[in-house]
Formats: structure tokens, C-alpha cells, sequence
């Protein structure tokens, strides 16, 4: 008696976009493949004022200053 393997009714496939602008076109072009049923492009997910604060700190994109004449000063030039 041989093996047989079932092939799944459906599957998915991911697919990794790098320029967004293209998304229009690509979702188009992957609708004409014959078998294509549904194309589904998850939101991201909004983060929250604090999120994104964390966020500057872990990357680096905060400064310090001694003192807010400091601060102004550095915002006058």
C-alpha cells in the first residue's frame, strides 16, 4: 500500500514589501493568478504617544540638556 500525501484545500503566502508605494500594483498583479481567492494586507498597529516615546529612547533619538536656557538656546541657533 503506498503513501499518499494530501494537499491542503487552501494556503497561504507571505509576502514581504520593502516600497509601500507599490503595494497598489503588486496586490493587482498577485489577483490575476489564477487560484488567487482573497488578499488580505494587516494594519499596523498605531501606537500610542508613550509607545513611540519608548521607542525614540531605545533608538537614540533623544537629547539632553542641562538646563531649558540650555534648550533654547540650541533651538535659536
Amino acid at each position: 500500500m503506498a503513501n499518499t500525501t494530501q494537499i491542503p484545500a487552501q494556503g497561504q503566502i507571505l509576502v514581504t514589501i520593502e516600497d509601500m508605494s507599490m503595494l497598489k500594483d503588486i496586490k493587482r498583479a498577485i489577483s490575476l493568478i489564477r487560484g488567487v481567492g482573497k488578499i488580505t494586507v494587516p494594519r499596523r498597529q498605531r501606537l500610542s504617544s508613550y509607545e513611540r516615546s519608548l521607542r525614540d529612547l531605545d533608538e537614540g533619538r533623544v537629547c539632553e540638556y542641562d538646563s531649558l536656557d540650555d534648550l533654547i538656546k540650541e533651538i535659536e541657533g
